[in-house]
């Protein structure tokens, strides 16, 4: 059998640190390479970085070229940032050095929306390196875009889908509460969606995309809206406390039209133990055509335990891909690894 497959992680927040350890449970892979942007922390070994038990041998590092040149790893696994923009660098820099790149930047699920230039600039260095770089994630990635175009296959006609998450914010540390507008005052909240520092989720319009190109639908427009989650009650994480009045989080919904006419319909509200008012969270779906289609699952399928699970089950998939810049929807569907990462890639290929 050749080789264990090399991978290296860009990232030691959550998702990153995930990453490693889950890395670290499976057959036929090893973590050649941390890449952290805080300097500070350079040469100190990932373990004490991210409080793993055991040292792994592999130091964090703050020059990615440098870690790339020397670690050559086959797949890197990139959780820094949220947009292609921020993205692009770290990507380009990695498929330059020869690797495949798995990114979890909510934009880089469907990056020709939000950016085509960049999009057709990686793809084009992509194809010349032989490597095939690709977005993923819980959502955009999975629940609201490949999940929705795989039951759609059952159809033989759709008129209309919509589909709806219910989530609960509280795992979450203060950068994503922030962006969600949690704790805040509803007047706050209003005047930080005019500002654009309450975002809500991160990537509508990519699933709108995705699931419109795989089709063959072509999107007018896309409309958005956010409004916020008031609570009633007293609510609590180790980062915020939400009184009665503030917001817990936010309802975030979005229209994608054809011919004047909504077709695709996203609905997203997030909030800070949502049980506390007896909301269950959930993943929903329902596809209008011949025949209709509705699945549900509850409670939600946890966004960082399966961003983290994708990242890492796509590694078969893009070492065994064709190169270019791909969607999930491009790809074959991941599954769990179960198995030597070496024989599912040998029975892709």
């Amino acid at each position: 059998m050749q080789n264990k497959v090399k991978v290296a992680v860009l990232g030691t927040g959550q998702m990153g640190s995930g990453m490693v350890r889950l890395l670290m449970r499976k057959q036929g892979v090893e973590l050649v390479g941390v890449y952290g942007r805080r300097a500070d922390r350079a040469g100190v070994d990932v373990a004490e970085a991210i409080g793993l038990d055991e040292k792994t041998g592999v130091a964090l590092t703050a020059d990615l070229a440098a870690m790339l040149s020397s670690a050559k790893p086959d797949v890197v696994i990139q959780a820094t940032c949220s947009k292609v923009e921020q993205a692009a660098d770290e990507i380009k820099t990695a498929v330059q050095a020869g690797a495949n790149v798995i990114s979890i930047a909510e934009e880089m699920a469907y990056p020709f929306y939000e950016a085509p230039g960049l999009s057709a600039e990686i793809h084009q260095l992509a194809m010349k390196n032989k490597v095939t770089v690709t977005g993923t994630g819980i959502n955009p990635g999975f629940v609201l875009d490949l999940l929705v175009i795989s039951l759609t296959g059952v159809c033989f006609h759709i008129e209309s889908i919509t589909a709806k998450r219910v989530n609960d914010l509280s795992p979450y540390g203060p950068s994503v509460l922030q962006t969600q507008g949690v704790g805040i005052t509803p007047e706050a909240f209003v005047k930080g969606v005019a500002d654009g520092s309450v975002v809500g989720h991160f990537g509508f319009p990519e699933s709108i995309s995705m699931i419109a190109r795989a089709l063959g639908w072509k999107i007018d427009k896309i409309e958005q809206t956010r409004e916020p989650i008031i609570s009633k009650v007293h609510r609590e994480t180790p980062f915020v406390n939400i009184e009665p009045g503030l917001t817990a989080g936010c309802t975030h919904t979005a229209k994608g039209y054809m011919d004047g006419k909504p077709v695709i319909h996203l609905i997203h509200p997030q909030q800070v133990h949502p049980h506390l008012e007896k909301v269950q969270t959930g993943d929903y779906i329902d596809i209008k055509g011949e025949p209709d289609v509705h699945f549900s699952s509850g409670p939600e399928i946890p966004g960082g335990i399966g961003t983290i699970a994708l990242a890492v089950n796509m590694i078969p998939q893009v070492v065994a891909g064709l190169p270019g810049l791909k969607t999930m929807a491009d790809l074959p569907v991941p599954a769990a690894i179960m198995g030597d990462v070496r024989q599912l890639i040998e029975d892709r290929k």
